[in-house]
């Protein structure tokens, strides 16, 4: 690295406050204050989350702009400290007593031009000081970059393995959730309540472990691109003359293989249908017939229920899509109330209540009270989501869901129909007001 005895004024704002050496590919944040921009990916890599400045404390939601006048400042800088080494006395040629301007790539060695057409050089490729720093610095900000790219994916796999308290949570409160079905049905099925939770908690603690062991694997791959982005990042802060006589063969062979290995994407977590006995036949028993209206057909993108592209902004969108949006004809405010919607003939869909449902233009505009299940394709699979809560962790149904709306315990239950198993359910005193049933589809 560079030193920072810097005796020129000028040269002591081409300082980062991070390494305390000169800027590598300077960047800026809002606040003003710049970094080279490897040492603030790094600082915010050791920071994790939220970003913020390491001089101000700002945070600054990881987005920075590259200084192109300062970096046009640092090359000059660094380019005058090669010519003072290059002309001092001490670092001339020994033998002709002349500056060493040509750089011999085969020896990896400074010559003056009596050097290079000696007969020990000839057949070695040589080009002058300025281009060999120029293609030795673009080189290592190539492989830099590809391995940033690399870590910046690796990044989101890691958050997304991280989830081992929100699955241990999750499982608490489908537990409860459980309970509270079972101790509905008459008459009481104790012990089938019983295996429904042991088998709950055998299918947690297992996938609990492989989500920690998956976490681990993604870890280290990503500790050993780190190790390797670190490297020539301590590489491109050292000065001119000491980067161009360094043999990177192997570090940039290092960095290759990294950059192409295959990365682990890490576990999708699902919890397996669990039948509880009597479940359909008791939620008949408050069946109604739903009529709907106000069916409109537009693209998906118009459609945010609860504005799902700002929580899910991997979600697979396609606005060329057709889709259905369709509202209850008449809302509920006391009572008991169970009804079916068939959803095997779409790939996306969202179910449940909502309160007084309005249109702003062409989208619909949800409120707090609107309860929904939504099954979406996120990447390479589906998952579901509610408005609270986020994702859900349960295998997703195939066929008829059924909808359970309890006015005055203030909640709403999903059903898988085909398997007469509790998909999820929203707390009681969730809401209290009157809905009215809600539907909303994309065709396949």
């Amino acid at each position: 690295m560079e030193s920072d005895n810097l005796q020129d004024p000028q040269e002591e704002t081409l300082t980062c406050s991070i390494c305390q050496g000169i800027f590598m590919n300077p960047v800026y944040l809002k606040c003003g204050h710049k970094f080279c921009e490897a040492c603030l990916l790094l600082f915010q890599e050791d920071i994790k989350f939220p970003a913020y400045c390491p001089m101000c404390m700002q945070p600054f939601n990881q987005e920075y702009i590259n200084d192109i006048s300062l970096k046009k400042q640092v090359s000059i800088v660094r380019k005058k400290r090669l010519m003072e080494y290059l002309n001092s006395e001490e670092h001339k040629c020994v033998t002709h007593k002349a500056k060493k301007m040509i750089f011999c790539d085969k020896s990896k060695i400074l010559l003056c031009h009596l050097c290079s057409d000696s007969q020990e050089h000839s057949g070695h490729t040589h080009c002058s000081i300025d281009v060999a720093v120029q293609e030795k610095m673009e080189e290592l900000l190539k492989h830099m970059d590809s391995l940033w790219r690399r870590l910046k994916i690796q990044q989101n796999y890691v958050e997304k393995e991280r989830r081992t308290t929100l699955w241990w949570l999750s499982m608490k409160l489908r537990e409860e959730v459980i309970k509270r079905v079972y101790g509905k049905q008459c008459p009481p099925l104790s012990e089938e309540r019983d295996q429904h939770i042991e088998c709950l908690r055998h299918q947690s603690n297992t996938t609990l472990e492989e989500l920690r062991k998956s976490e681990a694997t993604i870890v280290h791959e990503r500790n050993q691109l780190t190790e390797v982005y670190r490297e020539l990042m301590t590489m491109s802060q050292r000065p001119y003359q000491e980067l161009l006589v360094q043999d990177l063969d192997d570090l940039f062979r290092r960095s290759k293989l990294a950059a192409k290995l295959d990365m682990p994407q890490g576990m999708i977590p699902r919890l397996r249908a669990h039948s509880i006995p009597g479940l359909t036949a008791r939620l008949n028993s408050f069946r109604v017939k739903i009529s709907f209206k106000h069916s409109i057909m537009f693209g998906y993108t118009s459609l945010r229920p609860f504005d799902i592209r700002l929580l899910h902004e991997s979600t697979s969108l396609d606005s060329a899509e057709t889709h259905r949006v369709s509202w209850g004809k008449k809302s509920f405010s006391r009572g008991k109330y169970y009804w079916e919607v068939d959803l095997k003939d779409y790939r996306r869909w969202t179910v449940g209540v909502c309160k007084d449902p309005w249109l702003r233009g062409r989208s619909y505009v949800a409120t707090p009270t609107d309860l929904f299940l939504e099954c979406l394709r996120k990447d390479d699979h589906y998952i579901l989501i509610t408005r609270i809560g986020g994702e859900h962790y349960i295998e997703k149904p195939v066929g008829q869901v059924g909808v359970f709306l309890d006015c005055e315990g203030g909640y709403v239950s999903f059903v898988d129909v085909a398997k007469s198993s509790l998909i999820l359910s929203y707390s009681p005193g969730t809401f209290h007001c009157a809905v009215r049933p809600f539907f909303s589809a994309v065709y396949t």
